[in-house]
């Protein structure tokens, strides 16, 4: 099976495209970028999928990051996927960021706990927690900081995603057990293609997990998403 990997979440417009066989990773392209996504993901989509034989024809699936992040990132990323899945008659799945960033992680040895975070701003976090095997303890949610690290037992844990320095602060002072582990900014996007390939469309939907209101109103650049549409 073949997936077209898209992650604009975060601070980063992401792609990949992944093989389940052997050929693994086809393509990938990575640029950072605070805004603007809009604009530039479907041409780094077009990149990454001119580099592939076959092209758009031979994709099985696409996967895409719904969030907890950026409103407008999401937004963006959900609109070219599911553009994309409609044209080529395709499954379309979402996936978690947070679970994204932790899956490097579950399964290696060490502590049991495994703690997903994206800074929220305001003192708040995104949050979920999971066990060394992938199971959730602490469901996807808001919550203060102090809040998270109370969330996470006695330790010790692993901390991933980009809101780990600001757990790790609170845990250490507690005298909790905690390292932080993994990608700092934004989730790898050969985890992205990889819990896509894995997903079941029928309980992956390609919907955004916002989790909160925005802080303000942003205005997407509607003719750069009706381009991608």
């Amino acid at each position: 099976m073949r997936i077209l990997a898209i992650d604009t979440a975060l601070p980063y417009a992401s792609v990949c495209v992944m093989d389940s066989g052997e050929s693994g990773i086809l393509a990938v392209e990575r640029v950072q970028m605070a805004r603007g996504h809009a604009e530039a993901l479907m041409p780094i989509i077009q990149t990454v999928m001119g580099a592939v034989g076959g092209g758009f024809d031979s994709l099985d699936r696409i996967g895409v990051s719904v969030g907890p992040g950026s409103f407008t990132g999401i937004r963006v990323g959900l609109s070219a996927a599911r553009a994309i899945g409609l044209a080529r008659k395709i499954p379309v799945v979402g996936v978690s960021t947070l679970a994204a960033f932790a899956a490097p992680i579950i399964g290696e040895q060490g502590p049991d706990v495994v703690a997903s975070s994206i800074d929220a701003r305001h003192g708040n976090l995104y949050l979920q927690v999971f066990d060394r095997g992938g199971r959730t303890l602490v469901t996807p949610r808001v919550v203060k900081i102090r809040d998270a690290v109370r969330s996470l037992g006695a330790g010790p844990v692993k901390l991933v995603g980009n809101g780990a320095p600001l757990m790790a602060i609170e845990a250490w002072s507690t005298g909790l057990v905690a390292e932080i582990v993994g990608e700092a900014d934004a989730p790898d996007i050969a985890f992205v293609a990889r819990l896509g390939l894995l997903a079941d469309p029928a309980y992956a939907p390609a919907r955004p997990l916002y989790l909160k209101a925005p802080d303000a109103k942003v205005a997407v650049a509607a003719d750069s998403l009706r381009a991608s549409v």
